[in-house]
């Protein structure tokens, strides 16, 4: 009866991060669309909306220190409760990075855009594939599905390294354009740094999975 409700309790914890997940991609999705359509209004949700995402993330940690406090866990169990506070701190972050875009679409606010120069969009595609994919390898224990979102993220750097070139190379041709070419840029490095903390998220089911460390990025 004691492992049934530690179960009970560890499975309410892991649907809370799968939640924070899909506001997570939902955050991100309504960021782009706002820069692709230079939406203000949809902007600006994103930011009211990230307070959600944050309550989640402290709503995990209180209930994983509960759940270390009162049952002790050792071992895979403690691992598992581990990585969910970890994996939680990096979709916080991802989700903040979502803001950011929101923010910058804001500062871009004109309605033509350079935006399809760039493969940002595509760079966001495949990063919001790696955190459904990660989510994934956690709760299936997936070990060679983490590994592959590891991988992914080499896919995000070669398009964060084109992204740059373009956009730099864009704002010496255009320095009447500075405002939106530099937000870009951001952007790029929100999405860049997006992978690398969905890798962090990788690399923690890996340990909670085989308890040891892995550098998948």
């Amino acid at each position: 009866m004691i492992r049934e409700n530690f179960e009970k309790n560890m499975l309410e914890l892991q649907n809370k991060m799968g939640e924070m997940v899909n506001m997570t991609v939902i955050a991100m999705e309504k960021a782009f669309k706002a820069l692709q359509e230079q939406d203000m209004v949809l902007a600006l949700a994103v930011i009211e909306e990230d307070s959600y995402i944050d309550e989640l993330e402290n709503e995990i940690n209180q209930m994983a220190i509960w759940l270390m406090a009162k049952e002790q866990p050792v071992a895979r169990d403690l691992r598992r409760i581990v990585s969910m506070i970890k994996m939680s701190s990096d979709i916080e972050r991802i989700a903040d990075f979502a803001v950011n875009t929101a923010k910058a679409t804001i500062r871009i606010s004109k309605a033509e855009t350079i935006l399809a120069k760039t493969s940002l969009v595509e760079m966001k595609n495949v990063s919001m594939d790696m955190l459904k994919k990660s989510m994934t390898a956690f709760i299936e224990e997936d070990i060679a599905l983490a590994k592959a979102v590891g991988e992914l993220d080499d896919m995000v750097d070669e398009k964060n390294h084109q992204n740059y070139v373009v956009l730099t190379e864009y704002l010496q041709e255009n320095p009447h354009d500075t405002e939106q070419a530099v937000q870009l840029l951001f952007i790029n490095r929100f999405v860049e740094r997006t992978a690398d903390h969905i890798t962090n998220m990788a690399e923690s089911t890996a340990y909670f999975i085989k308890g040891q460390l892995f550098d998948l990025n």
